[in-house]
């Protein structure tokens, strides 16, 4: 009986060693960091020394000695050294493509006059071969020091730009995107004259002989993008998918190098999707996109289930999601309001799709299960696109957790901001549209509607309303860390602040980055904390950004970006 007993032990005693080996080993991490301030914005665990991550997974999160216990001789041990690490940001509304676009062409953004744009264009037509379009963004007449002469509304006449650009075609697009000046060349490829109907929902801007300017106000700027196109397609069809490829991998490029681990793309056709798929299989699109395609109705409902994609490629790409616009932008007085704008009283702005084209393309995303995102910018835009929503979704009670957004949503009627909570809106916004376009607010809504309803973080935080953030670039730089800073102090370039009591607190800030932009995509379960189970998107920061002084906020550098527990950038 004892020799029973004693092989009995023995035999317990190597099942225990090889199941503890077993389980030691499962646990194992290959990649572990120590030694740092780690914000991990879960409320189980809000703070943390080490993370440990295997497959590109979140294992462990804890103490330097917790997560000891995952170290092996084969881990990757990485030593913050007191620095601060995060989960990576989330950009709720940033043009991939057009980041990378604004690498080939010319960025105005910093330009202070339009003789310094006119300049800058002189220069590409002297590198440029005769004929070949000559494409910028980034200009703001608001931003000039000086008003140009002749103008309309602040806006400048072409005939300076044509008689340095005679045999080139120019294309020079607004900050907003909702604007453009063309030049004389591009205007006559177009077939633009003066006997040239306005499209619907936009404007040929015209002097007083009913002569076009040059500047394209929302629709109309299709009449010269048209003519590029056309420019275009005159390439091999192998040009055009190298050209494609390269812009999308300088957008990832940048990206990364900011910090940003994962952009929700608005406004994507079919066929930039597909690139998007090519270079995920073939390893080379690193960053995580959430798109939302921006296609024709009757071309939605013929392919919405073949493009519908959840998790593909590990995660690095999901499509659920649908996009539209009802307004223009606020900058351009594209922006469709309630009461005329206070610098422009003919004007109250343009509604760019028709109302009943939205409420169709509603129904289809409700019917078929897909998120719905709105652009709208305006009072009446985002009055009108909440009618519909909370009209859609009487005729569907049964449709639950639909988490449709509004794009912006940057002026409201006071009426309408508790009705984002109500309705289980998000609000898609952007902190740094908040400063950059603070200077001239008041000018376009005047002083009371926009302390009643511009920029109203606070407002809408306080009814309950869930507000994911970005940058819309490249409208704006894709840099977080500026958009973080404007959105916690509202603080403008000379100084002063844009109504600051409408200010986010730093953990608001910060969740609205991460977080809330995971909600706002259906990927909470994977990503937006430092939570095991989680995908182990992380970014290395100089110092808390949550804690430092706010003068020192924008000093905060990205010293290292994980997505998938892999490094794909590093500070030099």
């Amino acid at each position: 009986m004892k020799k029973i007993s004693r092989v009995c032990f023995f035999l317990i005693g190597i099942f225990l060693v090889f199941n503890l080996g077993c389980q030691k080993k499962m646990e194992e991490a290959d990649l572990a960091f120590i030694n740092g301030q780690i914000v991990t914005m879960d409320e189980k665990t809000p703070e943390a020394a080490a993370v440990a991550v295997r497959d590109g997974v979140i294992i462990a999160v804890g103490s330097r000695e917790e997560i000891n216990h995952y170290i092996s001789d084969r881990t990757e041990v990485i030593d913050l050294e007191g620095k601060t690490l995060i989960p990576g940001f989330i950009d709720s509304h940033a043009h991939f493509m057009g980041i990378g676009r604004s690498k080939l062409t010319l960025d105005l953004r910093s330009c202070r006059s339009w003789g310094e744009i006119v300049e800058k264009v002189k220069k590409a037509v002297a590198q440029a071969r005769p004929g070949e379009w000559i494409l910028g963004r980034g200009w703001h007449q608001e931003k000039w020091q000086a008003t140009p002469q002749p103008n309309i509304d602040g806006l400048p006449f072409h005939h300076q730009l044509s008689a340095v650009s005679p045999d080139n075609p120019v294309f020079l697009t607004h900050a907003s995107g909702h604007s453009a000046i063309a030049n004389a060349r591009a205007m006559e490829l177009a077939g633009v004259t003066s006997k040239t109907p306005d499209p619907e929902g936009g404007e040929i801007v015209r002097d007083k002989r009913g002569q076009p300017i040059g500047v394209f106000r929302e629709t109309a700027q299709g009449l010269i993008s048209r003519a590029y196109a056309r420019d275009q397609a005159k390439k091999s069809p192998e040009e055009r998918i190298r050209e494609l490829e390269k812009i999308a991998l300088l957008a990832a490029e940048e990206c990364v190098a900011k910090g940003v681990t994962c952009v929700h793309d608005p406004g994507v056709s079919f066929e930039t999707i597909d690139l998007y798929k090519r270079l995920i299989d073939e390893g080379r699109l690193k960053i995580r996109l959430y798109v939302m395609i921006n296609e024709s109705n009757d071309r939605l409902a013929q392919r919405i289930d073949e493009y519908r994609l959840e998790g593909y490629g590990q995660y690095h790409l999901t499509v659920r999601a649908i996009k539209r616009f009802m307004d223009g932008a606020l900058g351009a007085h594209g922006a469709w309001l309630l009461e005329p704008y206070t610098d422009l009283p003919t004007s109250t702005g343009f509604n760019t799709t028709p109302l009943e084209t939205i409420r169709q393309t509603a129904l289809l995303a409700i019917e078929n299960d897909w998120q719905l995102c709105i652009h709208a910018i305006g009072d009446r835009a985002n009055r009108e696109v909440l009618n519909i929503y909370e009209e859609v979704f009487k005729t569907h009670p049964e449709k639950k957790d639909l988490r449709w957004r509004i794009e912006h949503a940057q002026h409201l009627h006071p009426e309408d901001i508790p009705r984002f909570a109500q309705l289980g809106v998000i609000a898609s916004m952007q902190g740094i549209h908040c400063t950059s376009d603070g200077p001239w607010v008041t000018k376009r809504l005047g002083a009371k509607r926009a302390a009643e309803g511009a920029y109203v973080w606070r407002k809408l935080l306080d009814s309950g309303a869930l507000i994911c953030n970005g940058t819309d670039a490249p409208v704006e730089d894709v840099d977080p860390i500026k958009c973080f800073y404007a959105s916690v102090t509202r603080r403008l370039d000379d100084g002063s602040f844009f109504y600051p009591d409408q200010a986010m607190t730093r953990e608001e800030a910060l969740r609205s980055y991460t977080l809330n932009g995971a909600l706002a995509s259906f990927q909470e379960k994977i990503l937006g904390s430092i939570t095991p189970g989680k995908l182990a998107d992380f970014v290395v920061l100089s110092q808390n950004i949550l804690t430092c002084p706010d003068d020192q906020i924008l000093q905060t550098e990205v010293l290292m970006t994980f997505i998938g527990g892999k490094l794909v950038y590093k500070k030099k």
